[in-house]
């Protein structure tokens, strides 16, 4: 097992960790936004480190920091969609939001990831754990799938709130773009109207957690729809959750991109696979949904390094 003193990074994380953790409370500041982007700097260079072997101490400092991390992102977004909703046009401002940049690049490798999975735009695409910030969806719309509609799925209604004044103001976006206050699990017959569902990084704080809703999007996704989601890798995945694409029971997983430059998520795209018929184990009510896998890891390319890594792998469960 990798223990703290092993590992320069882990050791530096586990630093931040401890700082963070004494931290009044989340909310942007001085104090938050330093401790915050050193967190993400340490995390950000490519670092083999497989979190899955860290020693139990480290396993529960990861878990609790991507709790925090999470938090304070929604603090976060909070914070600056109230400041965007004061504006006459809040779209025409979305750059003073600090990480508007990344959005950028990560919807246009997401972008690019579906239109190279896919045979036709989508018609209309459900994203899960939407926000009070919904970037990803509000590029997407305005810079990619201009004739698309959007279903921003959220269980705040807070959340919710704020994230309608930022299109209200705009006929074409307020026409395109809808918001619903539920938790996804209670989502059912609706989920098979989608060409692409997006599964945010934060829905599901864990491994356990993000397979229960994969589990529920593979039961009621239309066959043949696209699902994608967020992961992370290496030292990132002290960032955000981390999911194995082996974990997609249900769906073909076509490609997994790590990127390797500011874009902090890595991106996995699965086709939903037909639902097969089966009996139940042992007449215990349990289902095993099929899986299978064949997947190109890209490392986008990294102007720091020089370099685009293609790594290529094809497996079948």
């Amino acid at each position: 097992m990798v223990c703290p003193n092993s590992n320069p990074v882990v050791q530096q994380v586990c630093e931040l960790y401890e700082q963070i953790s004494r931290l009044e409370n989340l909310s942007p500041s001085k104090d938050v936004n330093i401790l915050f982007t050193k967190l993400v700097h340490t995390c950000m260079p490519p670092n083999p480190i497989d979190v899955s072997k860290l020693c139990q101490k480290i396993q529960e400092i990861r878990s609790h920091l991507i709790k925090l991390c999470g938090e304070a992102e929604g603090l976060l977004e909070s914070h600056y969609s109230k400041i965007l909703g004061s504006f006459e046009n809040p779209l025409h401002h979305l750059d003073i939001f600090p990480y508007f940049d990344n959005y950028i690049k990560l919807s246009l490798l997401e972008f690019n990831i579906l239109t190279k999975n896919t045979t036709k735009p989508p018609n209309k695409i459900a994203f899960i754990g939407s926000g009070p910030l919904p970037l990803t969806s509000l590029v997407l719309a305005t810079k990619h799938l201009t004739t698309t509609y959007f279903h921003n799925y959220d269980i705040s209604s807070e959340a919710n709130s704020l994230a309608s004044r930022l299109v209200a103001s705009d006929p074409d976006l307020s026409d395109r773009m809808t918001f619903h206050t539920t938790d996804v699990m209670d989502v059912t017959c609706a989920l098979k109207d989608y060409d692409v569902v997006f599964l945010a990084a934060l829905v599901g704080m864990d491994k356990e957690e993000k397979v229960k809703f994969v589990d529920h999007l593979a039961k009621y996704m239309a066959p043949g729809a696209t699902l994608m989601l967020r992961s992370a890798h290496d030292a990132r995945a002290f960032l955000y959750p981390v999911l194995d694409p082996r974990d997609l029971r249900g769906f073909e997983v076509l490609s997994v991109y790590h990127p390797t430059d500011e874009v902090i998520n890595s991106v996995v795209i699965a086709r939903k696979l037909p639902l097969p018929c089966v009996q139940p184990l042992d007449g215990l009510g349990s289902y095993v949904l099929p899986s299978k896998c064949a997947c190109a890891e890209i490392h986008a390319f990294n102007p720091l390094n020089k370099i685009n890594l293609i790594e290529e792998f094809a497996l079948e469960e």
